[in-house]
């Protein structure tokens, strides 16, 4: 079973020149699984979160593309936030984390990448049932 050892922050390429700075991603290279789905949260209203669940198989990464947001992790036993600041690095939450997004700036714009396409199967969106699955 995966812990909050196996979340992760990996840095993504930077080019930088007077014009700007670029940041590039690539499925099973930059990011470790093939890329299934991606999607971004914005426009969160202050003092909301989001996640809050787990996945049984889908691996995500998770980025501040913009501002500023908070990842509160949970493995069942430890526990630990990662604050994403920073538009070249990403997140890397495999399944079977309890994971929930919190603690977003103003204007800040969170970008996911998943390994797995939608599926509501996929999820456990209750922290006792998650814990109970995590002991079996």
């Amino acid at each position: 079973m995966t812990t909050i050892n196996d979340c992760k922050i990996i840095q993504l390429p930077k080019e930088e020149d007077p014009r700007g700075s670029l940041t590039y991603i690539y499925e099973s290279n930059t990011v470790p699984f093939p890329i299934k789905r991606v999607f971004y949260i914005y426009d969160v209203p202050a003092g909301k979160d989001r996640g809050a669940h787990a996945h049984k198989e889908c691996w995500q990464f998770i980025i501040a593309a913009s501002g500023a947001l908070e990842v509160y992790l949970n493995d069942g036993v430890n526990e630990k936030a990662v604050l994403l600041n920073r538009p070249f690095q990403g997140l890397l939450v495999p399944p079977g984390i309890w994971a929930q997004e919190r603690e977003f700036t103003s204007g800040a714009l969170c970008l996911v990448l998943a390994s797995h396409e939608y599926s509501e199967g996929d999820y456990i969106h209750s922290f006792n049932e998650y814990k109970e699955w995590k002991l079996q």
